[in-house]
Formats: structure tokens, sequence, C-alpha cells
């Protein structure tokens, strides 16, 4: 351990010049260097800034029948082919014939799952919405994305998910993180009949989720 040099002078005694060089180069205290010593214990200080964190994940149901979410820049599911009456048997999930057929619409869906993520957040629990951001381009009149917080026993316990952002569907509120939820989402097709436009083929919508941390 350096010990503090301690050197006393009477008062108009002189110092030698080349002690008092000595006196002046010589440290008291020495945090990373020291002579006549075994030890020295210089400091570090460490610094961070730490940021908030959020994820939201969606992935397959747990159902055995459910469709696959697949993984790109974003997300997507295919139904395959559907139509009003019911006829084709979905390539996964499940369907709802219409309750008249030729008057009212199928409905095909499938259980997912959602995943909320949050880290160093003010708050403790999370909350979801979702709208449909961009809807079916040409065949908008026939179809329309549905979905149900829980697992609908009737086509009518499948309803429109909002094409609004300003006032978008609760998908859950309350939410731990890192704990899935399961929810359902398909689309209903309308017996539409038409000679002057689309009602048949291909088509596609998405739809925006949020996870908000109040």
């Amino acid at each position: 351990m350096s010990r503090p040099l301690i050197c006393s002078v009477r008062l108009g005694q002189t110092i030698a010049p080349g002690l008092l060089v000595a006196l002046l180069a010589t440290p008291a205290f020495a945090a990373t260097d020291a002579v006549n010593a075994s030890s020295v214990s210089p400091t570090l200080q460490v610094n961070v800034t730490v940021q908030k964190a959020i994820r939201l994940t969606l992935s397959q149901g747990a159902s055995g029948t459910a469709c696959a979410v697949t993984t790109a820049s974003d997300y997507s599911m295919n139904f395959g082919t559907v139509d009003a009456l019911g006829i084709n048997s979905p390539g996964c999930g499940s369907k709802f014939n219409p309750t008249t057929p030729g008057v009212t619409p199928s409905a095909y869906y499938s259980d997912y799952q959602l995943t909320p993520v949050f880290a160093n957040q003010s708050g403790t629990t999370a909350s979801i919405t979702a709208y449909v951001s961009s809807n079916f381009s040409s065949l908008s009149s026939v179809l329309a994305v549905v979905h149900a917080n829980s697992a609908p026993a009737t086509i009518g316990a499948l309803t429109a998910l909002s094409t609004a952002s300003g006032s978008p569907t609760s998908i859950g509120t309350g939410l731990a993180s890192g704990t899935p939820i399961t929810r359902y989402i398909g689309v209903t097709v309308a017996p539409t009949n038409s000679g002057s436009s689309t009602v048949s083929g291909s088509d596609s919508a998405t739809v925006t989720y949020t996870l908000t941390i109040p």
C-alpha cells in the first residue's frame, strides 16, 4: 500500500533544491501505479444507456388443423380455394357452411397465436389491436376478413375486422410478456353474382397489428 509522504519544515528553514524537486514529483497516493508498494487500485466507470424493447410475433396455432403462418418481411396465411357454398373443404383450418346457401356467406377460418414480449417498460401488461390496412382489391364485394377472440361455435361468432386505423379491433388486453394467446382469423365468402364486376379469382388483404404498453 502506498503511504503519504510527510515532510516537516520549520519556519525559516531552507529546503535543498534537490529535495524540493523530489517532494513535488512524488505523488502522495497512486491510483494506477506506485513505487515501494505491492498493490494498486485503479477504478473503471461503466456507462450504458438502457432502451425499452418490444416484440410481437405471430405463429401457427396449436389445434392441429391450423393454417401455417409463414414469415418473410412480414407474415402470411393461405386458406387456399374457398367458395360461398362451402363446397370446398379447407386446405387448413375449419369452415362454416352458409346458413342460407346462395343468400348468406360461408366462412373459412383458422386459429393462430400471437406472442407479445416487452422489457424495461413502465407498464407490466400490454394490449394488441388490429385492423385491415389493405383490403381485398378486386374481391372486396365478396370477401371480408373476420376474427374471433375465442373458438367460434357458429359463423355468427366471426365478426368483421375493422378497416379503420383510428378505430382498430381489440385483440387482447392485460397481456403478459412472453405468454402466447390464441385467436381466430378467416374470411367470409359472399354469394355475389354480377355481370359487370369481378366476383371470383385470387385476392389478398393485409392486417396490421399494434402492440402497446399502456
